[in-house]
């Protein structure tokens, strides 16, 4: 359980505490150090300001374009218990919807952006054990990190002193205007939810991602529509499944796809996965591209589920947290208008469902 102090009055006392705590503990991630220190990692960001971080405009529209100028990077994307870490480029970027949409296509960095609650930006030149690392780190209005990039050392670093350039703010201001947190309404009780209604509109689904809309129609949460599908659509699974599907991908050799997401950013890999490792509760996969880190202790749900497309029947494996916030998401790796491949479903049916 972490230990929090006291908040701190200013930014520079905030900065200070902060270097007390790395040189206690230089390990410890800035995402824990907010914790520790009870603001949010924006904010610990920000009092770097004027040492060795730099506030750049939130022009998602000319920056994300931008950023494929930075060559081949690490892009990393993560909830409360999943860590997921892409290598590649950032191509084929475009944001829609009036600035509130954003996606990257490109074959190796796969993205789902949801700008309208993207916030803050800052780019992050810090001294590490291992050299100078630099990154571009985005937060939500909350202060939360949303996304990140991390250069490697085959970027293109003679684009990064440029690019900071074009994009700092004129006033590097450290106050950031956070918001609560939008407070969620309570679940409306599975005695309101028309399950015929909602099975039906599940049944004729040509489209995996018209399923937020099915929800939203019948104002069931995830997990509350996969608890009343029925078995047809929707099984639960042992939580200790997950980590054993993800060995047999494998060894297998079977491709999958390894959605990760927070409120505001999804990021997917598509393709196999070799180098597995449990650290302790943390399951890995350590391949040269593709990172995932998954804190097992955080998933208590897990669900086989299988939503009708006009490619056919799409399954997928879906674990949650306490709270019912999606943590991963497993498909077998495909293309739009190809149905789903056969070994990836056999691996994802293998497994039997728990007893209701």
């Amino acid at each position: 359980m972490s230990t929090h102090v006291q908040p701190v009055a200013t930014t520079n006392d905030l900065y200070l505490a902060w270097q007390v705590l790395r040189s206690d503990q230089p390990r410890l991630r800035a995402r824990d150090a907010a914790e520790r220190l009870a603001v949010s990692e924006a904010e610990l960001v920000a009092s770097r300001l004027d040492v060795d971080a730099v506030r750049l405009q939130p022009d998602w529209a000319q920056l994300l374009p931008a950023l494929g100028e930075l060559g081949y990077v690490m892009a990393l994307t993560r909830n409360e218990h999943c860590v997921h870490e892409r290598k590649g480029y950032y191509r084929d970027v475009t944001v829609t919807g009036n600035g509130q949409m954003g996606l990257v296509v490109s074959a190796d960095i796969d993205l789902r952006l949801f700008l309208g609650g993207w916030a803050s930006v800052f780019a992050i030149e810090e001294q590490t054990a291992k050299g100078v690392q630099r990154s571009i780190q985005v937060f939500d209005r909350q202060g939360t990190a949303v996304h990140k990039v991390f250069l490697t050392e085959d970027s293109q670093l003679n684009a990064w002193a440029p690019l900071l350039e074009r994009f700092r703010m004129a006033e590097q201001r450290t106050d950031l205007d956070l918001l609560p947190l939008p407070q969620v309404p309570p679940a409306q009780a599975d005695t309101l939810v028309d399950v015929n209604a909602l099975r039906v509109g599940w049944s004729t689904l040509k489209d995996t991602h018209h399923f937020f809309a099915l929800l939203k129609k019948h104002g069931a949460r995830r997990t509350q529509a996969l608890r009343l599908a029925g078995s047809e659509w929707a099984e639960p699974l042992d939580v200790r499944e997950l980590p054993k599907l993800l060995e047999q991908a494998g060894a297998r050799e079977v491709p999958i796809m390894v959605f990760v997401g927070n409120r505001h950013c999804i990021q997917i890999h598509s393709g196999p996965v070799r180098n597995l490792r449990w650290m302790d509760s943390w399951f890995n996969v350590l391949d040269p591209e593709f990172n995932l880190h998954l804190q097992t202790t955080g998933v208590t749900e897990l669900w086989r589920v299988r939503k009708p497309s006009s490619d056919g029947v799409i399954t997928s494996w879906e674990a949650f947290d306490a709270h019912g916030e999606l943590v991963v998401q497993l498909f077998g790796a495909r293309k739009p208008g190809i149905p789903e491949r056969e070994d990836w479903r056999a691996l994802a049916e293998s497994t039997a469902a728990l007893e209701c």
